[in-house]
């Protein structure tokens, strides 16, 4: 008889590479990914695996987003910005760990999708906004932690800008396939690389400060 896959796999998944905060492990166990993904791919959504979401993007292996989520040390009173909101589940386990997210989506659909199912679990301290993620969210500013879902081989200017001093950011460094996701600290004379977080394959940073849309 198969394993009927539950949240509590996602949870092990996340373990397995290393992830110990258990604040972040009680959301991955209680958030239900289930309703972040599309109809069709449910049956998928306790695999750690990537789901495909519309306009060839690809949501974030489970065991993957919780890495570079932990990255970030969250402790519950952070502002934080999300680059690619998906249908919004990074998002969720962000608004679990921290005071505040505002996720900036390019695709108007997912902006929709993403803030339809957040209100469907009760999430309220997360704003999903339809945008350049290159550009950040200034008027949102200062940030205590950023992360970046999509790579490129730079962090882009305005990230750096509207993080406060102190403040960590974690992005895929690389072209789109194959990079490394780096984990920064906001200092006074800019961003300093703190460590590397693991490799992984990422979709294509798009936007003024990313890869030209066109």
């Amino acid at each position: 008889m198969a394993h009927e896959r539950t949240p509590e796999d996602l949870v092990r998944a996340a373990h397995a590479v290393g992830v110990t905060d258990d604040r972040l492990l009680e959301a991955v166990r209680s958030i239900p990914r289930a309703e972040f993904v599309p109809a069709d791919e449910v049956a998928s959504a306790y695999r750690d695996t990537p789901v495909p979401l519309p306009h060839g993007q690809v949501t974030t292996q489970p065991s993957l987003i919780a890495m570079m989520i932990s990255a970030l040390g969250l402790t519950g009173d952070e502002r934080v910005l999300e680059v690619g909101t998906g249908y919004g589940w990074q998002t969720a386990l962000l608004a679990r760990l921290a005071a505040y997210v505002v996720s900036v989506e390019r695709w108007p659909d997912l902006v929709d999708e993403a803030r339809l199912r957040l209100a469907a679990q009760g999430i309220g301290n997360a704003e999903v906004v339809l945008g350049d993620g290159t550009l950040g969210m200034p008027t949102r500013a200062p940030y205590d932690a950023v992360i970046v879902c999509a790579a490129f081989p730079r962090v882009p200017e305005p990230l750096v800008d509207q993080l406060r001093t102190g403040g960590r950011l974690v992005q895929p460094i690389g072209q789109g396939g194959q990079e490394r996701v780096e984990l920064y600290e906001r200092r006074a004379l800019g961003l300093v690389h703190r460590r590397t977080v693991t490799a992984a394959r990422f979709v294509r940073l798009y936007g003024a400060h990313g890869y030209d849309q066109r």
